[in-house]
């Protein structure tokens, strides 16, 4: 199988790379720039880098270059600031913005062809703030609420071409990213208390390895470990 992953550098993406590639199918991994493409060739050593910056989604209807025939599109890259509405940053709206729902959609149209020959899947990385959005989380959310619907007409449109398409609902995942968010909630960061990527990975592949005849349309994940009030 031939994948196209974004967000590979660390947390989910990072642990979805490493077992698609341990498995022994052909990565493709979305980087910045050349010298981030260097670093996870280095990594996992056989993948395939392409150069491209979510955050300048316009750039990436330039990138070429791509296998002719994509078997999973796996967006997985995000960014977040929290702040409530009255603090809003408009250089971090707007990259929440670029980076969660924006550049999935541009680099989605992009790859289309290839995944159409394919018959392959689209799979979104969202959020459980892309179902319920809470206090100083209105910008992320708003990005994940737009990815979300994204998600759904993509499913209804490209149905008869035999492209399939997943949201996951990652919960509080041990990501580097959870660890920022606990330093802006001012909250102490304890990974143990929240899902592990290798598990949202898991369930990446299971979507990823679902036979022909059905689809996933949506997952939900949670950590068994009630949220500390």
């Amino acid at each position: 199988m031939i994948h196209l992953i974004t967000g590979a550098g660390s947390g989910i993406g990072a642990a979805v790379a490493r077992a698609l590639h341990e498995r022994g199918d052909e990565v493709w991994l979305l980087a910045r720039t050349a010298e981030r493409a260097a670093d996870l060739e280095r990594a996992l050593p056989g993948a395939r880098t392409v150069v491209g910056d979510l955050a300048d989604p316009a750039s990436l209807e330039a990138i070429t270059g791509l296998p002719e025939r994509l078997d999973t599109l796996l967006h997985i890259a995000g960014v977040v600031d929290l702040a409530p509405v009255a603090e809003v940053d408009a250089d971090q709206l707007r990259a929440q913005v670029d980076v969660n729902l924006v550049a999935p959609m541009l680099l989605t149209k992009v790859c289309l062809p290839a995944l159409r020959a394919a018959q392959g899947l689209v799979l979104v990385a969202n959020s459980s703030a892309g179902l319920t959005a809470s206090p100083t989380w209105s910008a992320y959310a708003a990005s994940k609420f737009g990815v979300r619907a994204f998600a759904d007409a993509l499913r209804g449109e490209e149905q008869d071409h035999g492209v399939r398409v997943t949201t996951v609902y990652p919960s509080r995942t041990a990501t580097p990213m959870q660890e920022k968010v606990h330093e802006q909630e001012g909250r102490t960061y304890d990974r143990r208390r929240w899902i592990q990527p290798e598990t949202v990975a898991a369930t990446i592949l299971h979507v990823i390895d679902l036979p022909p005849d059905a689809t996933i349309p949506e997952v939900t994940i949670r950590p068994l470990v009630p949220r500390p009030t």
